[in-house]
């Protein structure tokens, strides 16, 4: 597969998984593939919609753990091309279908309630200057709530899971509180909920939550992921996860 300028090939850590890059939009990090890992998918058939899917890693990620059929959607037209020729060249088309939609106006052919699971890796950042959108569109868009709000995420996951299906997001521990407050308002039950931190002494600088619709009250808080060890190293905690061992 041809890679077009300012392209690269990028692995997904402890797979063979080969991801389409490009410095020049947003690249995938830790973040998308600690949710993938984390997230609680079905093993054999069933459906998964990825929102805000950028280049498709999540999706990828998922199909190391599931034979569900799985729907990436993706507002950037740039990063839908991306993606469709990430899945190509992994020979997961018939797992994977990348969908260029905003998930305020979905097309008709994704059906709500109609998924086992939802997964949303959104921009992290409420508010966005004009120099950062002049700069870079594609950062801009990735990082920042231009064209949907954390309660769309969750609103939207919610209108798209099953009845007892799951939806898991992964964000910044400041937005927890809004986190669970909007899935509380659309019928998600948080269940699950785990901070990551870069080094043990410091604060955490992620934090996974997954909830359940209409699940009863009741959340478990998992041990802390530590990324890094005192030598800068990844930590075996974090290894084993981040690599799906």
């Amino acid at each position: 597969m041809n890679l077009q300028e300012g392209e690269r090939l990028d692995f997904i850590a402890g797979t063979p998984l080969k991801v389409i890059q490009s410095s020049q939009v947003f690249s995938f990090s830790i973040d998308a593939v600690l949710l993938g890992r984390f997230v609680s998918v079905p093993i054999q058939k069933g459906k998964i919609l990825d929102l805000c899917t950028g280049n498709g890693v999540i999706p990828l990620v998922l199909t190391g753990r599931s034979k569900a059929d799985i729907v990436g959607v993706e507002i950037q037209p740039r990063l839908v091309d991306m993606a469709k020729r990430t899945v190509t060249l992994n020979d997961s088309a018939n797992e994977i279908n990348i969908v260029e939609a905003d998930i305020n106006d979905m097309p008709d052919n994704i059906q709500k309630s109609s998924f086992d699971v939802v997964t949303c890796n959104p921009p992290y950042f409420q508010t966005v200057t004009d120099e950062e959108k002049n700069k870079n569109e594609h950062l801009a868009i990735a990082r920042h709530e231009i064209y949907l709000i954390l309660e769309d995420v969750v609103r939207v996951s919610s209108q798209y899971v099953k009845q007892k299906g799951k939806v898991a997001i992964v964000h910044r521990p400041e937005r927890l509180t809004d986190i669970m407050t909007y899935m509380r308002m659309h019928r998600i039950e948080p269940k699950r909920i785990q901070f990551v931190h870069p080094i043990e002494e410091k604060d955490a600088n992620m934090v996974l939550v997954e909830g359940i619709k209409d699940g009863k009250p009741g959340v478990v808080c998992l041990r802390p992921l530590v990324v890094y060890n005192d030598k800068g190293e990844y930590t075996k905690a974090f290894r084993e996860v981040y690599e799906g061992k």
